[in-house]
């Protein structure tokens, strides 16, 4: 039975492909208005994990629910209730800002009189006036990454997917971006979010860290620290990686 205070609940979730296990029996559960870390090296299995999760990849076995809703079987029902925003793509670079969020609001379903006084609130809020009618890829990553975010949630869902959003990304917009990730937390939207930074493990409310496509430790930043008798994150995650605790 699902718990209703849970956002996300995943047990047992496995993703083979050709005999090779990319996510490895990974259970986890993330509650209403939390920040969820997915943290680990490229190929430990986050991004996989998140595809599933947004109906992207059909699981190899295990189960997962997102609102409430099954990943197997009800996979049309999630896409209206979350937002997800790739590492690879997000935006139309051939498009302006305004016509990249008037083209995700449609595919959303949101009325126009919604959707315009959503882009204008974005783009206030970003400072993007001079830029609403210049080709996305004329932005600068940092601005690039802040719209895909606004993008993803432009049509308020209720959990976000994040995957590696900040990468190649300078540390002052890191930081405006961690701003907005806890604002929109604040309002009671689940996000989860994979990253390789240790500084940003520290951000979140809980994470796990992933190692050859499963978890291998799970909780908040302080009692992990703890757990490991660690000072950082970097630390926490070399004694978890390498078994010594």
């Amino acid at each position: 039975m699902q718990n209703k205070q849970n956002s996300i609940s995943v047990e047992n979730l496995c993703k083979t492909f050709d005999g090779f296990k990319a996510v490895d029996s990974i259970s986890f559960e993330v509650k209403q208005g939390e920040i969820f870390g997915f943290l680990g090296a490229n190929g430990a299995g986050k991004t996989t994990a998140i595809r599933m999760l947004c109906g992207l990849l059909k699981p190899t076995s295990g189960t997962a629910f997102i609102m409430g809703y099954n990943v197997l079987t009800q996979g049309k029902e999630i896409r209206k209730h979350i937002g997800y925003m790739s590492q690879k793509f997000s935006l139309y670079e051939d498009l302006t800002v305004v016509e990249n969020m008037e083209l995700f609001g449609t595919i959303y379903g949101m009325d126009k009189k919604t959707l315009k006084r959503r882009i204008l609130n974005i783009i206030s809020r970003l400072q993007m006036r001079t830029f609403a009618n210049q080709r996305v890829t004329s932005l600068p990553l940092g601005q690039r990454q802040k719209l895909a975010f606004s993008t993803a949630i432009l049509h308020t869902p209720q959990v976000v997917f994040l995957d590696e959003p900040t990468s190649g990304v300078d540390p002052l917009t890191r930081r405006d971006f961690w701003n907005m990730i806890y604002e929109v937390a604040s309002q009671g939207v689940s996000i989860l979010i994979t990253t390789h930074y240790m500084d940003e493990a520290e951000y979140c409310n809980r994470l796990c860290i992933m190692s050859e496509g499963k978890i291998s430790a799970i909780g908040n930043p302080a009692q992990l620290k703890k757990d490991t008798a660690s000072d950082s994150m970097n630390m926490v995650f070399q004694k978890v990686i390498n078994r010594k605790i």
